[in-house]
């Protein structure tokens, strides 16, 4: 198992700033945080040749597939939405219905099937001059558990929702590099076997308010900008969202993918319903994943800038 040694920035809570807001916060498009981050040293290992009944979002709350897909440049926001979106869902229907967590545990005694994916976003990063949303290097999971339940109802009808609330659902990121081999400021997971719940804790997501007339907009999909403001400046930005900061613990384990493909998918489970500490839950059962981008000591010099994409979804299940 191919091993590096790389720098890893955590939340540190004693510098948080909290100005006219209590609550920590950060900024979506990485201009700004309420608080300063804390590095440590960590070994980080690539679990590519892995066996998949050892790392998976069952497990380790996070696993790696192999699932090309004809979308190569991602420049076309149609055919991102049209036949990219049609490839995730498709790759988290196969993965998720094969999940050890879903054996017999369905109706009579049946396995639990996918009932529905519902994709309610996607991000590019591009690690290049002007690029509206970069790499970002803070460890982090996309979103708390109160976020999670509330992407269901602001995405789904309301009747619909909370029948789909009665039943197991996950938040899962697909993240796939664009173009070549996300050798430059690679993927960093941690397996959440190592962690424990004090590791966590929420910080208010800000959006750039929408223009005059696009209030009622709520598909933040395209309309990334490049940042121009100050890192404490918030009058023009509101809440949207909630995610998982997460604090210094010597005992995480961190592992990456060296070199992954674009022909390649990581899952990075957000949120598991049926995740040990939610109401239900079982026992053993990953429920997040906290991950970061991070600079690669052993990265040639001549690597392409990092470019990547990761779409979100609600996944449903029939039990």
């Amino acid at each position: 198992m191919a091993t590096t040694t790389a720098v890893f920035n955590l939340v540190d809570l004693s510098t948080h700033h909290s100005g006219t807001r209590l609550k920590p916060w950060t900024k979506v498009d990485a201009s700004g945080t309420s608080y300063d981050l804390e590095n440590i040293t960590s070994p980080v290992h690539s679990f590519r040749d892995a066996a998949p009944s050892e790392f998976n979002t069952d497990v380790t709350g996070f696993g790696l597939v192999r699932w090309p897909t004809g979308e190569k440049a991602f420049v076309d926001d149609e055919a991102v939405r049209g036949a990219y979106y049609d490839d995730v869902v498709a790759l988290l229907k196969a993965n998720c219905a094969l999940l050890p967590s879903n054996s017999g545990t369905g109706k009579d005694g049946a396995d639990n099937k996918v009932r529905k994916v519902v994709i309610f976003d996607h991000t590019i990063r591009r690690r290049v001059e002007g690029a509206a949303r970069a790499p970002v290097q803070q460890v982090h999971v996309d979103q708390t558990p109160a976020a999670a339940v509330a992407r269901v109802r602001r995405h789904l009808p309301a009747e619909e929702a909370e029948e789909l609330l009665k039943h197991r659902f996950q938040l899962i990121n697909v993240w796939r590099p664009i173009s070549h081999a996300a050798t430059d400021h690679p993927l960093a997971v941690i397996d959440w076997r190592s962690t424990v719940p004090q590791d966590f804790t929420p910080i208010d997501l800000l959006y750039p308010k929408r223009a005059t007339g696009q209030e009622g907009d709520d598909d933040d999909r395209g309309k990334e900008k490049v940042p121009t403001s100050t890192r404490f400046a918030i009058d023009d930005y509101e809440v949207r969202g909630e995610t998982m900061g997460v604090l210094k613990n010597e005992n995480h384990r961190y592992y990456y993918v060296k070199d992954m493909a674009p022909e390649e998918a990581l899952l990075l489970k957000c949120y598991d319903s049926w995740g040990e500490g939610e109401p239900g839950g079982k026992q053993g059962l990953a429920v997040r994943t906290p991950h970061t981008a991070f600079v690669d000591p052993a990265t040639p010099p001549d690597a392409k800038p990092r470019e990547s994409i990761e779409v979100r979804a609600l996944v449903f299940y029939e039990e």
